[in-house]
């Protein structure tokens, strides 16, 4: 754990008085839960939580170990959860898998891993040209954006609760530059969900891989680009020192979220306080993760260019408008194929009509004139 967030939780922790009104609220005591000095006792339950992510990216798997940490600390220590990096249980790409056979009780995610089961689970993390963070937030918690989600999940045996937002996301990194969609053609990528069927609309051979797999694939030439997060954690991976040319923006990941994933099984049989417990350590996670990931990817992006020699690149209009069009055929096919794709894809379309025109008037006008007068204005230089 690091010390940044064993400090954060140790003051989290003097809030925990709260949570003894958990027992008051839950409608449904599990007999000798009380709340002793703020914290809940009740009986002693122990989880195994799997994360798709490696333990060095210590907001997207440190997400996990947060919601650990909270829970425990909200409970006395009665409700414990270990939580295992990608590879010690299962591969970064089968922790849904893990969850729907109680190999564990609940593991950090991304729903779009999972579109071959469900092409629409891609609306729990991001699509291209979706909703940008806040937005993405706003549709879960007051539109009624999860509770359509949780109706998919719920075939599986599943119910998520978002924990962990990366903001917007970067557009990946390239061996060489890519200007025209001839420059796609035949290049191979890692990147996963709708993004991938994207690109490979656009010429690209896809591969989706788990993080801690990529940059091996990267240096002995198996791909030749890839996205990942951003600089915070693209830094950690290492993938400047293979690939120089480093993209924006993010056309599809404008506001990636993670979930945890839960066995409905194992969530019933919580005590109801507990389980208020767990959704509470999610939001806060939620909070906490797009927080540090706003705090520290400037100066990642800073040593990246003036200390690492990448080079920063937008995409090309050419390629931007492709990936438009391209994007919005997809989306469109997948709602006539599919009652489940079109329930969702109609409510967060929607959704995004009303908040992208909000969104271009008061706080695009106000990032256009003020951003670019403040601080480094060109960071490429």
């Amino acid at each position: 754990m690091s010390m940044k967030r064993r400090e954060f939780l140790r003051k989290a922790a003097a809030g925990a008085a709260g949570a003894g009104a958990l027992t008051a609220c839950g409608g449904g005591e599990t007999e000798g839960e009380v709340a002793r000095d703020g914290v809940l006792v009740g009986p002693e339950v122990s989880w195994r939580m799997a994360t798709s992510f490696p333990r060095s990216l210590d907001y997207l798997h440190g997400s996990g170990e947060y919601v650990a940490e909270r829970v425990s600390a909200i409970t006395g220590g009665n409700f414990t959860i270990r939580v295992h990096a990608a590879g010690e249980i299962v591969p970064a790409l089968q922790v849904m898998d893990a969850v729907q056979q109680g190999t564990v009780q609940c593991g950090v995610t991304a729903g779009y891993y999972y579109i071959g089961k469900n092409p629409a689970l891609a609306f729990d993390s991001s699509v291209p040209f979706g909703l940008a963070t806040r937005q993405q937030i706003a549709w879960f918690h007051h539109a009624g954006g999860l509770d359509l989600l949780n109706s998919l999940y719920a075939d599986f045996g599943i119910v998520t609760f978002p924990c962990v937002s990366s903001g917007g996301q970067m557009g990946g990194w390239f061996r060489q530059p890519v200007n025209t969609l001839s420059d796609l053609s035949g290049l191979r990528m890692r990147i996963p969900g709708i993004g991938g069927e994207i690109m490979a609309r656009l010429g690209v051979t896809v591969q989706v891989l788990g993080g801690g797999d990529i940059y091996p694939a990267l240096e002995r030439g198996a791909i030749d680009a890839t996205e990942w997060v951003g600089p915070h954690d693209d830094e950690k991976l290492g993938f400047h020192q293979i690939a120089k040319n480093y993209y924006y923006p993010g056309w599809w990941e404008p506001g990636l979220t993670g979930s945890l994933f839960v066995s409905q099984e194992a969530f019933d049989q919580l005590p109801v306080p507990y389980q208020e417990a767990l959704k509470t350590a999610c939001t806060e996670a939620l909070s906490w993760s797009l927080s540090a990931y706003d705090a520290h990817n400037p100066a990642a992006l800073r040593r990246l260019v003036q200390d690492h020699g990448v080079t920063l690149r937008t995409y090309s209009d050419e390629i931007l408008q492709a990936a438009w069009r391209e994007a919005n055929g997809y989306l469109e096919e997948q709602a006539a194929a599919s009652a489940d794709f079109k329930k969702v894809y109609d409510h967060w379309s929607a959704f995004r009509a009303d908040a992208f025109p909000y969104f271009a008037g008061n706080e695009l006008a106000y990032a256009n004139f003020t951003f670019p007068r403040v601080g480094r204005a060109d960071m490429r230089g």
